[in-house]
This record gives C-alpha cells, sequence and structure tokens, in this order.
C-alpha cells in the first residue's frame, strides 16, 4: 500500500509539473500605454537621437564583416563572396522592414526580439529566443575581441622594438592547446574589460565613442573602396564562383551576423528620443549603408588579390600591402581597430539589453534588471556579458567558434517576421471573444510554420544535392501556404510605421532564412539542438516559477538633461 500511494503521489506530482509547465509556457505578455509611463526612479535615460541610432546600426555592423569574415569566406567562395553579401542583405533588408513595424509598435520598451516573440506568442518561443540570439551575440563578441587583439598587436609592431617581438599568446592568434580547441590569448579579455568599463558609465559616453569611432572607420572604409579601385585587376575575379553557387550560400549564412546592426537599434527603444519616429529611420537607414560599403569592399578585396592568398586575420590590410602600398595598410589597420571596437561596443550594450529585458520579466535573477541610480545603466548585466565574452574570447579558437554563428540570428529573425503576421492577426480579431477568431489566429501560424519547413527542406534538398523535383515540390507548397495567408486572412494596419506586403514579405523572410540555416555547418545545427534543450531545462526549473509577464511594474525611465529643459 505505502509503494502504491508514493507511486500515486509521484504521478500526480509529475502530472502536475506537467499541467503548470504547460501553461506557463504558453502564456503571452501584454503591453498597455502604462508600461510606457515616465516617472522618476532608478531608470534607463532617452539620450539618443536619429542620428545616433544610424551610428549605433553602422557601428554594430561595419567591422566584423569587413575587416575579419571576408577574407575567410573568399577562400571558399571566391570573389562569389560579394554575392553572399548581396544575399544575407536581401535577407536582412526584409527582416529590417518587419523589424521597423514592430519597433514602432513597441517603441519605448527593452527586449527586442524577445519581446515581439513574448507578445505575438508566448513565454517559451521568447525565452528560446533570447537564448538563441544571446549566444550568437556572445561567440560574436569572443570572434570580434580576438580579432581586434591582432589588430592592436599589429599596430603595435611598428615600433621598431617590438616588430616580430609580440608573443601569439597576447595577440596574434594565441597558444594553441588539445589541437587548437584552446587557444590562449591574453589581449582579448583585457580590451573586453576596457569597453565594458564605458558601457557602465553611461550611455552618453558610450555613444560618444561610438559616434567617433564610427565616423572614423566609414571614412577609412570610403578611402579604401577609392583607393583600391585603382589597383583592381579584373582577371581576380574570374572565376567568379570557383566552387559552385552552393559554397556562395554558405557564405551568406557565415557574414549574415555582418548585419546585425538593425538589431542593435531596435534593441535602444528604451533609450531613444523619439523612438516611433527614429527606430524605423535607424534601422532601415543603417542596413541600406551597410549593404553599399560591404559590395564595395568585396569587390575590391577580391580584385586586387586572388582569393586563394587573402589572409584570415587582416585580409585589407595585407592586400594592399602586397600592392606596395603600406601606407593604406597601416591606416587600414587603425580603421580595423575603430571598426571592430564600434562593433564590439555595441555588441556588449544590446547584450546588457536583452539580459535587462529577461530580468524584469523574472525569466532570470532579478539581479539583471537593476539599472544604476546616476549612471542609467544595467551595470550587474553589462558586467555579466562582459565576464562571458572575456572567457570565451580569450580561451577558445575563434576561426573554430565562427562554425556555429548566424543560428540564433536566423532563427531569430524568422520569428520576428512570423511576429509581424500574428500580432496584426491579433490585433484584428483582439477584441471579439469566440472560437473563429481563435482559429483564425491558429490557421495562420500554422501557414506560417508551413512556409519555415519548407523552406527548411527546399536548403536540405540543395545542400544534398537531391532531385530537384523535390525543391520545386516544396516551394510550391511554400507558395500556397503563403495565397492561404493572403486570401484567408483580414489584416490590421499598425500603428506607426507598416512592413509592406504583409504576409507576402514576411513569409518570404522566413523562407529564405530557414533556407540559409539549413546551409549552416553541421556544428552549427548541433549547437541548435543542444541549446534549445538546455534553455527548455532552464525554462523548466527557473523561469516558469519566476516569470511575471503581465506585471502591473512600471518601466522608468529618463529624458536627457538638455530635452528636459525644452
Amino acid at each position: 500500500m505505502g509503494t502504491q500511494q508514493k507511486n500515486e503521489t509521484s504521478a500526480s506530482a509529475s502530472s502536475s509539473f506537467f499541467t503548470r509547465f504547460c501553461f506557463s509556457a504558453l502564456r503571452a505578455k501584454t503591453l498597455n500605454s502604462s508600461s510606457y509611463r515616465t516617472t522618476s526612479g532608478d531608470g534607463l535615460i532617452r539620450r539618443l537621437g536619429v542620428f545616433d541610432l544610424l551610428l549605433i546600426g553602422v557601428g554594430a555592423s561595419i567591422g566584423a564583416g569587413i575587416f575579419v569574415v571576408t577574407g575567410t569566406v573568399a577562400r571558399d567562395a571566391g570573389p562569389g563572396v560579394t554575392i553572399s553579401f548581396i544575399l544575407a542583405g536581401v535577407s536582412c533588408v526584409l527582416n529590417a522592414l518587419c523589424y521597423a513595424e514592430l519597433a514602432s509598435r513597441f517603441p519605448a520598451v527593452v527586449g527586442g526580439a524577445y519581446l515581439y516573440a513574448y507578445t505575438a506568442f508566448n513565454e517559451i518561443t521568447a525565452f528560446l529566443v533570447f537564448m538563441q540570439l544571446m549566444l550568437d551575440y556572445h561567440i560574436g563578441a569572443a570572434s570580434i575581441a580576438r580579432s581586434l587583439a591582432s589588430y592592436v598587436a599589429t599596430i603595435f609592431e611598428l615600433i621598431p622594438a617590438l616588430k616580430g617581438n609580440i608573443p601569439a599568446w597576447i595577440g596574434h592568434g594565441g597558444e594553441e592547446f588539445f589541437g587548437g580547441t584552446l587557444s590562449i590569448n591574453i589581449l582579448a579579455p583585457i580590451l573586453l574589460a576596457l569597453l565594458t568599463i564605458i558601457l557602465c558609465r553611461g550611455v552618453g559616453e558610450s555613444s560618444a565613442v561610438n559616434s567617433f569611432m564610427t565616423a572614423t572607420k566609414v571614412v577609412i572604409v570610403i578611402f579604401v573602396i577609392i583607393a583600391g579601385a585603382f589597383k583592381v585587376d579584373v582577371d581576380n575575379w574570374s572565376p567568379f564562383a570557383p566552387n559552385g553557387f552552393k559554397e556562395i550560400l554558405t557564405g551568406a549564412t557565415v557574414v549574415f551576423f555582418a548585419y546585425v546592426g538593425f538589431d542593435a537599434v531596435a534593441n535602444s527603444a528604451e533609450e531613444s528620443k523619439r523612438p516611433q519616429r527614429d527606430l524605423p529611420i535607424g534601422i532601415l537607414g543603417s542596413l541600406i549603408i551597410c549593404i553599399a560599403l560591404y559590395i564595395g569592399v568585396c569587390l575590391v578585396l577580391t580584385g586586387m588579390v586572388p582569393y586563394t592568398l587573402l589572409g584570415e586575420d587582416a585580409p585589407l590590410a595585407e592586400a594592399f600591402t602586397s600592392k606596395g602600398m603600406k601606407y593604406v595598410s597601416i591606416l587600414i589597420s587603425i580603421g580595423a581597430v575603430a571598426g571592430l571596437t564600434t562593433t564590439l561596443l555595441v555588441g556588449l550594450y544590446v547584450q546588457s539589453r536583452l539580459y535587462l529585458g529577461l530580468g524584469r520579466d523574472g525569466l532570470l535573477p532579478s539581479i539583471f534588471a537593476k539599472v544604476h541610480p546616476k549612471r542609467h545603466t544595467p551595470i550587474h548585466s553589462q558586467i555579466w556579458v562582459g565576464i562571458i565574452a572575456s572567457v570565451l574570447g580569450g580561451l577558445f579558437n575563434v576561426h573554430v567558434l565562427s562554425h556555429i554563428l548566424s543560428v540564433g540570428s536566423l532563427t531569430g529573425y524568422s520569428v520576428v517576421a512570423a511576429c509581424v503576421v500574428t500580432l496584426r492577426l491579433k490585433t484584428r480579431t483582439g477584441n471579439q471573444v469566440s472560437s473563429k477568431c481563435m482559429s483564425t489566429w491558429c490557421e495562420g501560424v500554422i501557414c506560417i510554420v508551413i512556409v519555415a519547413c519548407c523552406g527548411f527542406a527546399t536548403g536540405v534538398v540543395y545542400r544534398f544535392g537531391a532531385s530537384f523535383i523535390f525543391m520545386i515540390v516544396a516551394v510550391v507548397i511554400a507558395i500556397i501556404a503563403c495565397a492561404a495567408l493572403c486570401c484567408c486572412q483580414a489584416y490590421s494596419d499598425p500603428p506607426g510605421f507598416s512592413c509592406p506586403g504583409v504576409p507576402i514579405v514576411p513569409s518570404v523572410c522566413i523562407f529564405f532564412n530557414i533556407f540559409l540555416f539549413a546551409q549552416l555547418h553541421y556544428e552549427a545545427w548541433i549547437r541548435f539542438v543542444i541549446l534549445s534543450v538546455v534553455s527548455v531545462g532552464i525554462y523548466a526549473f527557473y523561469g516558469q516559477y519566476h516569470a511575471k509577464p503581465n506585471s502591473d511594474e512600471t518601466i522608468i525611465y529618463h529624458m536627457a538633461p538638455e530635452e528636459d529643459a525644452h
């Protein structure tokens, strides 16, 4: 009898846990106007104008793609790396349109893709999006810090006494162990610590540093394009795709994270002076500027030097040195330091704001929600992301880390595109209480899932060279699902900026993103599955018990002093 009672109690507890988990995981966040009310207290400060937001977007993007990944991807894709950047850029333009609408819809709350998923779908989806995006940001910060350390060491070697005397474990690459899996680098964590201190001092100080260094690197990039154009040998562009179009697609997934600047702009909502107007301008404007600069540099770089001779650590500087333009390579190294610094600075900034959002919602410990009363920055979150990036950047080989990038960006951006569709459906039917309205929303979600599955199937068929017929079938099914969204659903117009062509644009965005997802290296797929399982475990044993999706707590922010004077 005692054993039977214990079994019944255990079964009851398990059933209760599962029931609570399902209830918690499927609840959504509700935002209303009271969430945006300005009060006195400790909170973020509204100091960023439209020009600041543009510089944040450009600062986050121009650096990693031009000064680091370009040479690596060109080794496989050849001059076709230009097409890789164009494909990734097209995908990001579609995503940016979706981001611009949601940033305008939720103009005063920190959280970005996490917040949008929490509002449009449910708690578990939002937490999974956060975890996937956050690992991308952490790995990206470590990768960029490694490259920044290499460029800084190159500049130091301009001093005759230091030339050739800087050990690898300080700046260049790293001291490798266990076949290169571990690679000790001391300078990368030091640079991360310095940037973390700047960010902890306040958004005004970090914005000033970002503005100055972003302007510097943009001027240098434009100079590089003009100077390099005179050294281009068009024979180097032939063959344009030496290893086929498949390598170009794979390259697009690698360089995708180089465009994440617009995501940084969306996460600046709570510190923007006029978020509803300025956020869409910052998101789309910064992305267009970045695409133009990336295309120019890729064409010049692959035209100056055969793709097989491009270096991985500093391809631009090495290309100009090989042409006898040493002074340009020095200027490029300085521009690279500025570019990678701003990319790293903005990346760390965005991470801390995402942790702030989850801390407020209770999905992470409340210490992440604390804002310094004088600095108006989430210092605890900022220090935490600095520590994580320092550990990764100081211990791991950047080449190994780059193979699992873009997973969070591709999946997260697909969820954001889906949010545009579902939130418009919710707005249309939100005031009606009937099973028909609920089924309408569910039908929309089913169609979105079908489009995503078809995108993945198309990508897998293309990647493994299966019959072309399977690819056509997947594309046709996706078109039918998209047509069903167009013909069977009614969509409301959102306040502020409106993404054009809904639901076609979000559907194409989702299809293309998931297609790129299917081209990722197998290590990235493994990382996606493992992190998803770990995320569900963290949510099940912590998040569901502490979450506050509809808290009455008011989000506090302050206007900058100069704004208060008006």
